[in-house]
This record gives structure tokens, sequence and C-alpha cells, in this order.
């Protein structure tokens, strides 16, 4: 009996200890005076994130309509503080007037575990500077003006993919159209390669693409143990990764910057960067360019371009089968277009196209498809005007979703109005409430590329084609899968039109 309770009580120590450990943190922002729902052991603020009950979206945006009015408030994802600053003049502080203080985006990166994820989204400050650098110039508008024949010619093999689509008199999954097109996009301009993911149902691209965002069990159990146990992933996690992906990308990008090398070939895209970067390694101060390093670049620039921009061709075709009159006035200013310039489309016609312009701004005013922007504070840190002060490593996150469904900020949040993008009301509007790629320096490196691209995929959909609901289209969801804001799907009816 006394070896029992000696058992017992060794295993209630235990629990008490392990209890302390996950709650002790919990008193921080009580501490400092800043509101906050209470946080609950081991998850924090994010049980219902971490067990795929609700998408990060709607996770956010609930937690910035009860705390709008404050502003900042405190949550915990998992044991570790993290500040939502709603305040607009506080966020202008952090993404530009005092970016210095907010480079890292405070992502941990296990490269040894995750080989594929050092890319300029998740990299330290210190490598992201020289990469950035090194990158940006593929993202300039002559190098966009440059690569833009090739996103046409992929828009139109979009327009030949949808004759064979439609012809069939089905309901479309548009997400997976427009994933497709993307995916055939970023092979091009980004690579040099064509992925054939429209032509080819069993494209490679297009599979590994769909791998990377499906949260099958294995990946579930990979993000829970990364988020909640770093130190057992650091040593297991590689059992947990797909590894086939990145041997397959890592495969990809070695063996095209090998070919361009012992061929001398020159071509305007991505991996004409990454070529650069290994011919002279010396201009980025002592980074080790590692296979891993590269690859992660170009993988970053794939999940980046696909993803995102595919989802917000979804979201607008899913917003124009509701709203018809935009759809027709839409498609009316395309095909005047067409008819002023001929049939080949240029840069400076997407440029002209005002009223594609509204809809795309709205759409990711109503859809980000970053739900929130992260930081972390590289020291202590007091914000202007305030008595708000954050120690040195605190994670800070920005609700991008809550901020842009702000009924003060825009009336009737939840109807799709692109009245809201025409140049009186913009200027009327604080410049932070609005940011759906980030903003200051460390803001998204292709959001020009991904504007180009979306609208060509856009053009290319609703000059010939009608987009309805259907008996199939259900009501909208996010995908509670993936961090991003993407649907979960819509199949809407394509009709060819004259």
């Amino acid at each position: 009996m006394a070896n029992y309770l000696v058992i017992l009580g060794g295993v209630l120590a235990i629990l008490c200890l392990l209890y302390y450990y996950l709650t002790s943190n919990f008193n921080f922002w009580k501490d400092r005076g800043i509101p906050g729902p209470r946080p609950v052991p081991l998850f924090g603020n994010i049980r219902l994130l971490a067990l795929r009950k609700l998408s990060m979206a709607d996770f956010i945006r609930n937690m910035y309509d009860q705390y709008k009015h404050e502003p900042v408030f405190g949550i915990f994802s998992g044991s570790s503080p993290v500040l939502v600053v709603n305040d607009l003049e506080m966020i202008k502080d952090i993404l530009i007037r005092d970016f210095s203080l907010f480079v890292d985006r405070g992502l941990s990166t296990y490269p040894k575990v995750e080989p594929l994820t050092e890319h300029l989204f998740n990299i330290d400050p210190e490598r992201w500077r020289p990469l950035r650098i090194k990158s940006s110039p593929i993202f300039t508008s002559g190098k966009l003006k440059e690569m833009f024949p090739l996103v046409v010619e992929c828009g139109q093999h979009l327009e030949d993919y949808l004759e064979k689509v439609v012809s069939k008199g089905e309901p479309v999954d548009c997400r997976e159209i427009a994933a497709k097109f993307t995916t055939d996009v970023i092979g091009s301009c980004a690579f040099g390669i064509s992925m054939k993911a429209l032509s080819d149902e069993d494209s490679d691209f297009r599979r590994m693409g769909k791998e990377l965002f499906v949260a099958d069990t294995k990946e579930i159990m990979r993000i829970f143990c990364r988020q909640f146990f770093p130190g057992v992933y650091k040593v297991a996690g590689r059992i947990l990764q797909k590894h086939h992906v990145g041997n397959f990308f890592t495969n990809m990008v070695m063996s095209t910057l090998k070919y361009r090398e012992q061929n001398n070939i020159f071509r305007p895209d991505f991996i004409n960067v990454l070529l650069e970067l290994q011919r002279n390694p010396h201009n980025l101060e002592n980074i080790e360019l590692t296979e891993g390093l590269l690859t992660s670049q170009a993988f970053g620039f794939f999940i980046a371009g696909f993803e995102t921009s595919s989802s917000t061709m979804s979201h607008s075709l899913y917003e124009l089968a509701l709203n018809t009159d935009m759809q027709d006035k839409l498609r009316n200013e395309i095909r005047e277009n067409f008819a002023q310039h001929g049939d080949t489309l240029t840069y400076e016609q997407v440029k002209q196209m005002k009223y594609l312009d509204l809809v795309f701004r709205e759409t990711l005013r109503k859809y980000p498809v970053l739900p929130i922007l992260m930081r972390k504070g590289s020291t202590d840190y007091t914000f202007k005007g305030t008595n708000i002060t954050v120690p040195k490593g605190t994670l800070i996150w920005i609700p991008v979703r809550g901020i842009h469904y702000n009924s003060h900020i825009y009336p009737k949040p939840e109807v799709f109005d692109t009245e809201r993008f025409t140049e009186e009301a913009i200027s009327a509007r604080h410049p932070m409430s609005y940011i759906p790629f980030g903003d200051g320096p460390r803001n998204c490196i292709g959001t020009r590329f991904a504007f180009y691209q979306s609208r060509v995929g856009l053009i290319s959909i609703l000059r010939k084609y009608r987009v309805d609901v259907c008996e199939k289209t259900t009501a909208y969801e996010p995908d509670i899968r993936t961090f991003l804001f993407s649907p979960k799907n819509i199949i809407l009816k394509l009709t060819k039109i004259e």
C-alpha cells in the first residue's frame, strides 16, 4: 500500500510541475495591464486552431471583434505571449516607422528538419536583408514586362482548357482551375519549365502543390508537434516530413541550375537570380549558400505564387457569380479593351482596366490571403504616446482580417462593394486599414507579380465565359486545414458566351 501511495504522490508531483510549467507565464499580460481572453494549459488561446476546428481567418476575426475598441490585446499561442495590435498608428510604427526593431517575423526554422523552409518569408533578419536585395530585381516593373508574354501564354492555355471542361456541361471546381493556371505561370516565369498543370491531369507539379496544402494525419501531427513541442520536433521532426515533395523540388531546382550553367542559358526569371547568387556568393555577407538555402528560395516563390493567387482568383469568381451586375460590368470593360487594342493582351492593357482593379482590391479586402501579419520585437519597446511596453522577443500579430471587417472602416463589411476602392474612398481611409500584402520594407516581395498573374487569369476566364452559382454551389467556407485564407471549394457553372 505504501508503495502505491509513493507512486501516486510522484505522479501528482509530476502533474503539478507540468501544470506549473504550462501555466507559469499566463499572468504575462495581466501583469502589464493588457486585456485579453483567459488561456488554457498547453493550447493557450489557440485550442480551436490547433485542433483544426476553426480557420485562422475566422479565429483572428472573432478575437478582433471582442477587443476592437482596445489599441492592443494579449493572447497566448501555447505558452508564448502574443500581442495583437489593433491601433492603426501603432501598426504603422511596427511595419514602417520603427521597422528596424521589428524585422523578424518570429517564425522558427529548423533547417535540419525542414530543409526547404529557409525562404524569404520565414528567414531570420540577418539573412533576409541581403537575399531580399538580390531577389528584388526580378519583381521590378521592367522585369515583369519581360515575363508578361509568358503569363499571357498561360492564359491562352487556360482558355483552351476551359473549352474542354465547359463542353461537358458540368459544374467546375474554380479553385482547382485557378490553381492549375497559377502553377503553370509560376513554372514558366520562375523556373523556365512547362509544368503542364492544365493540359496534364497527372502533372507532377500540380500534385506536389496539392500535397503541400493537404492536412492529412501526418501533417496535423507535424504542425502540432512543431507548435507545442519544439524540442522534440528538432530531434524527431524529420519522420513527419513529406520527403518526396522536398526531394522533387530540390532535384528540379538544382538540375535546372546545373543545366543553365553548363549551357550558358540566360532567362529573366527567378532561377536566373539563384544562378547569380551561386556565381557571386561573396556579395551575401558570409551567408552559406547551401543547396537547401538556394532551393528554399525557389520553393518559397512557388508556394506563395500559386496558392495565394489561385485563392484570390477563386474568391473573385465566387463574388462575381453572386454579383452578376459587377461581372457584366467587368466583362464589358475587358471586351472593350480588346476591341480597342486587338487580341494580344499586353502589360499596359491590364493597367488600363480600372474596374478590374477595383474588383481585385475588394476581393483582397474581403478575403485577405494572410489573415494576420507576424513580427517579433528585437528590443524592449514602448509604443509612442502610450504606457504599453513589451519586452524584447515579444511576438506581435497584426489582425489583417479583423481590420478589413471593421464596420467603422468598411461599412457593411460582409457586402462585396467595389466602390470602396475609388481614389476618393482610399484617400479618406488610414493607409494601414488595407494591408493584404503587408506594408513597409518586409511586405510581400511578389505583390506586383501576384496582381498581374491573377488579373490575366480572370481576364482569360471572364472574356468568354459567364460564371454563375448552381445547385452544387455551397455557402462559403474557409479551408480550416491551412493557415492561409483559402476557400474549401468554389463550385460554379461556366457558360461560354459569344
